[in-house]
């Protein structure tokens, strides 16, 4: 299909099935595509494996997601933060599970993933709780943790613009997670503030080809977290 550009943020998410394993981008606010999280709220998918950088603030996004008991497990490196609120309860009553992965190292695990690569070595966690039960190895009389790459069955992701035929360029530092999330997702997702025509994006400043790209939405005007949370937003 050359062009992936879909009418609604239902209709891209129309298909995402119980016991799937989705990653969402962002970084915090930066990069949280809020309007497809809401649309897979309205859509009922449950028992979701979530791979992401924290686990939301407030009662949005991320955060509405895991508060309407969607997701069974979160992968993730910061499990609780500022404004973050319905997470640590749930995980405090044994209702989520968590997988804490250093930071760096769920940055490498997802770009192993997109990449084909099943797992890798890191030094990173080596003499920790985090370690345990992974297997080690020693290169050069220092020792490693190996690590799985991780892949999803679906990815969503937000930009800044997309063509139709799902080239993307993002805004600065919200670019975070999302290239190699748009990788390692079976089927990518993309919200875009702006889509336009084939040809209308420099191929020369494309940061994710539509290769890696399946659906493409436009949400002009998307939300941002920190404002809702602010307001005392809940969703639904």
């Amino acid at each position: 299909m050359i062009d992936k550009q879909l009418p609604s943020v239902a209709e891209a998410v129309a298909d995402i099935h119980d016991g799937a394993t989705v990653m969402i981008g962002g970084f915090g606010e930066a990069g949280s595509p809020i309007e497809l999280i809401h649309a897979l709220i309205d859509q009922g998918a449950k028992n979701l494996t979530v791979v992401n950088n924290n686990t939301g603030s407030g009662e949005v996004g991320l955060a509405a997601l895991i508060k309407a008991g969607r997701v069974a497990k979160m992968i993730c490196s910061y499990p609780r933060s500022m404004n973050s609120t319905v997470f640590p309860e749930l995980y405090r009553n044994g209702e989520i599970e968590l997988e804490l992965v250093p930071q760096g190292t769920l940055a490498e695990r997802i770009r192993a993933g997109g990449a084909g690569i099943p797992a890798f070595y890191t030094a990173t966690a080596v003499g920790t709780m985090l370690a345990d039960g992974k297997e080690a190895r020693q290169f050069d009389d220092k020792e490693y943790v190996m690590e799985r790459g991780l892949k999803a069955d679906f990815s969503l992701i937000k930009c800044r613009k997309a063509d139709t035929y799902g080239n993307l360029i993002f805004n600065k530092t919200a670019r975070n997670f999302a290239p190699p999330m748009a990788m390692a997702g079976a089927v990518t997702i993309v919200q875009a503030a702006e889509v336009v025509a084939p040809g209308a994006i420099d191929p020369e400043i494309v940061v994710t080809p539509g290769i890696f790209v399946e659906r493409v939405v436009q949400v002009q005007n998307p939300a941002h977290e920190s404002e809702l949370v602010a307001a005392g937003v809940s969703y639904p």
